[in-house]
């Protein structure tokens, strides 16, 4: 046998033997990069789209001091009913952060949130707050000053349609409530009272977001039933244009986030997503609530943003009885607003 050929054979083994371990090593390494970074999916709504590009670029720094790991988080906005039918239809979400309880429930009853969600972060899951304004061209030139002049023949409202939008939903309500108080209860007169007024609006978007374009880009309409926030951004952009009404009564609307835990237990991402929403409620992520004109839960930082009025007169879901009992009542299929609403 020929040693020296052996020799050289054995040598040329090693070395194929040794390249493979140092392949496999950097396909490990790869693999081990690739699983350092995570992603995360929040669906939300129309008017979210400022806070949470504030919001992840703060959790991502925050991720990677408490983990070591990078996290991409991918945004998805539209109006809140359109959002949660997407997800319950299939549009992978790791959490939801919706404009109201019902979207929310909607998730759920597709299988895909576990019931008990609203207890599962602190306030019933609501880690920022909003109300409906109204927003006027400056001067206020069709002198609107509560929601009984919104019947006036000669204004034209801008609001969402409530049946895909959860601003709009809480516009409605917010009208609603207005007239029962106007005229003591009588619930005939209060659905004739909306009834008018959805007879004065110009235009319905599917979400809030597109009211705004309407309203501002468009140059349409005198009023725009709006979410505080997206009057707070119009204000700031357009200073000279346009300001807010603060209407005799409001709504105290709650926004609503959850885990989706049907998605994360797939994808192995309950500790992030937990982590992500919990956030919401550290006093960074409600200064940054606070500074897109959400208004934090946290009292003590609430009262350091001198733009939100403290004294405006705001009412709850729950005179309504909960969000199940005034989606069935008001926004269902042949409800009061299909009874009241023609279309143009």
């Amino acid at each position: 046998m020929n040693f020296k050929k052996l020799t050289i054979a054995s040598a040329a083994i090693l070395s194929l033997a040794l390249s493979a371990c140092e392949s496999s090593d950097e396909q490990k390494g790869a693999s081990t990069a690739k699983v350092e970074k995570q992603t995360l999916t929040n669906v939300s709504y129309d008017p979210t789209r400022e806070l949470y590009a504030n919001y992840n670029e703060a959790f991502a720094k925050h991720w990677k001091e408490k983990t070591g790991k990078d996290v991409e988080i991918t945004q998805s906005h539209g109006g809140s009913g359109k959002q949660a039918l997407e997800v319950a239809n299939g549009l992978e979400a790791d959490v939801v952060t919706l404009a109201l309880e019902f979207d929310v429930n909607a998730v759920r009853d597709a299988g895909l949130i576990e019931p008990g969600w609203v207890k599962e972060f602190p306030l019933n899951s609501s880690p920022y707050t909003s109300t409906i304004v109204f927003l006027v061209r400056k001067g206020n030139p069709k002198n609107l000053k509560d929601w009984g002049d919104l019947v006036k023949p000669s204004v034209g409202i801008i609001t969402p349609n409530p049946k895909t939008s959860g601003g709009a939903r809480w516009n409605y309500l917010a009208a609603w409530a207005w007239a029962e108080n106007q005229y003591n209860g009588d619930q005939e007169k209060a659905k004739d009272f909306v009834k008018k007024l959805y007879a004065n609006v110009l235009v319905l978007a599917s979400g809030a977001r597109g009211s705004t374009t309407t309203f501002i880009e468009n140059g349409q309409g005198d009023v725009l039933l709006s979410w505080e926030n997206e009057a707070f951004l119009a204000l700031k952009d357009y200073p000279n244009d346009y300001e807010i009404v603060i209407p005799s009564i409001s709504i105290l609307a709650e926004p609503s986030v959850a885990i989706v835990d049907k998605v994360v237990d797939k994808r192995g991402t309950r500790e992030l997503a937990t982590e992500y929403l919990n956030y919401l409620y550290s006093d960074e992520g409600q200064h940054i609530a606070a500074k897109n004109h959400y208004r934090p839960s946290n009292k003590a930082i609430l009262a350091q943003y001198k733009e939100f009025d403290p004294n405006v007169n705001l009412f709850s879901i729950e005179r309504f009885g909960g969000w199940d009992k005034a989606q069935g009542m008001h926004f269902s299929n042949g409800g009061i607003f299909d009874q009241i609403y023609e279309k143009k």
